[in-house]
């Protein structure tokens, strides 16, 4: 049997939260994401045309909250240096530096939600990066 070769639709990466309303109101208010599916008990965001991020309530979710997150968050900005000042006049949690990674071709900086998962906002420095 074939893989099935019709177009993905969308991706969704979930994290799982102890308190949902307060993770939903980080996702919508500082970074600014919009709802795009409601679930109830899961919120699930749109982060770019195809790409999302799901809110989950862990007494109800497939996983439960850890408190240890080997997971990172990723968004590819225009203006990284907006987002930085933003970022410290939010004064988010864990904020780093602002850095240049040369062999990857990116300026980031990373901070964490109100759960402790890692987001690292970044802007490609070169063509293809």
């Amino acid at each position: 049997m074939n893989r099935p070769d019709a177009p993905n639709e969308l991706a969704i990466t979930f994290f799982y939260y102890h308190d949902l309303p307060a993770a939903m109101q980080f996702y919508e208010d500082v970074l600014g994401l919009p709802l795009a599916i409601d679930q109830g008990w899961c919120k699930i965001y749109q982060i770019c045309p195809g790409a999302h991020v799901g809110l989950v309530d862990e007494a109800k979710g497939m996983n439960k909250w850890a408190p240890v997150k080997p997971v990172q968050l990723c968004i590819r900005v225009p203006d990284v240096d907006d987002w930085y000042a933003y970022a410290q006049a939010k004064a988010l949690d864990k904020l780093s530096d602002l850095f240049a990674n040369d062999a990857l071709g990116i300026r980031a900086f990373v901070f964490n939600d109100p759960e402790g998962y890692q987001i690292e906002i970044q802007t490609a420095t070169r063509p293809g990066a």
